[in-house]
């Protein structure tokens, strides 16, 4: 039989990514929250990330257990949606600890979401995992107790890593439907002063950064997962703008960046926030980007 890799969140937009990635490899058992007919390479199971179901049978022996579990942070910021967010984060992340913890034969590996906006706002200092300076704020407190609460599982006996991953850059979700809707109608200029660092990892570089990380035995603690290549806001919308083709693009200046945002009911720190990251470990340990640079069609 093929190893397992067991995958959270699995119809998210990274979700979907995974388990096409790794069903011809591996047996994929994928938890959803709303039902999904299993296929011959895909074992969709129920959960609610807050209670230990009977989806925990699956973990016994598997070989990766992969969290991406956690209420998207493309929202105003309420009371409300703040503690969705962490709750989502928090409770999942014990409930797969106490399940892992009761397994006789426990995974080999087990991978936590989390976010390179852990990061304090830098325009010139990148931040690695050896040198990188914590912020502060709702979002960083978010990211600090998410890693807390997945290494108060040091002591089971599986290898843990955590996942600082940037911007995931893909051609049918995440954050380029917005941004590509944006240059389309003409506001594809520079967002604010256009200088924040804008860090980001191309979707199959995500799979294959985390399969490596399955691989190699040696790996552990917090990677960033993130292109060794940033770029600025104003070099990442001329080349989105360039690839599209399309010829010019008017500039947002922050505070109508702000008044969209409440139309749209997001906040403006996930565009204005400086995220300044290299992956420092990954290449380190060999990791080759198939996509080191943003020179590829969206």
């Amino acid at each position: 039989m093929k190893p397992t890799i067991f995958i959270t969140a699995a119809n998210g937009f990274i979700g979907k990514r995974l388990v096409a990635y790794f069903k011809n490899k591996y047996h994929v058992v994928a938890l959803v929250r709303t039902a999904i007919p299993s296929t011959p390479d895909v074992t969709y199971c129920i959960w609610d990330g807050r209670t230990v179901g009977s989806w925990a049978n699956e973990l016994e022996g598997a070989l990766a257990v992969i969290n991406l579990a956690g209420k998207s942070v493309n929202c105003r910021y309420t009371d409300r949606n703040k503690a969705a967010i962490f709750a989502s984060r928090l409770e999942s992340t014990h409930v797969l600890g106490k399940a892992i913890s009761s397994c006789k034969v426990k995974p080999k590996v087990w991978l936590n979401a989390a976010s390179a906006t852990i990061y304090a706002h830098s325009l010139e200092q990148p931040n690695t995992e050896k040198n990188g300076t914590i912020g502060s704020g709702f979002s960083v407190d978010v990211c600090q107790q998410w890693e807390v609460a997945f290494n108060a599982y040091s002591d089971i006996g599986v290898r843990q890593i955590i996942l600082r991953t940037a911007i995931v850059l893909g051609k049918d979700g995440g954050v380029m439907i917005p941004f590509k809707r944006l240059a389309y109608l003409g506001l594809g200029g520079k967002m604010g002063k256009g200088n924040q660092q804008f860090s980001w990892i191309h979707e199959l570089d995500v799979c294959r950064a985390i399969e490596h990380l399955i691989e190699h035995d040696t790996s552990v603690g917090a990677y960033n997962l993130s292109s060794p290549n940033p770029i600025t806001n104003t070099e990442f919308m001329k080349t989105l703008r360039t690839q599209l083709h399309i010829p010019f693009g008017i500039p947002q200046p922050e505070w109508l960046l702000k008044f969209g945002a409440r139309l749209i009911g997001t906040e403006t720190e996930l565009i204005l926030k400086s995220r300044y990251v290299l992956p420092e470990r990954l290449v380190e340990e060999g990791f080759v980007f198939k996509y080191p640079i943003i020179d590829f069609i969206t």
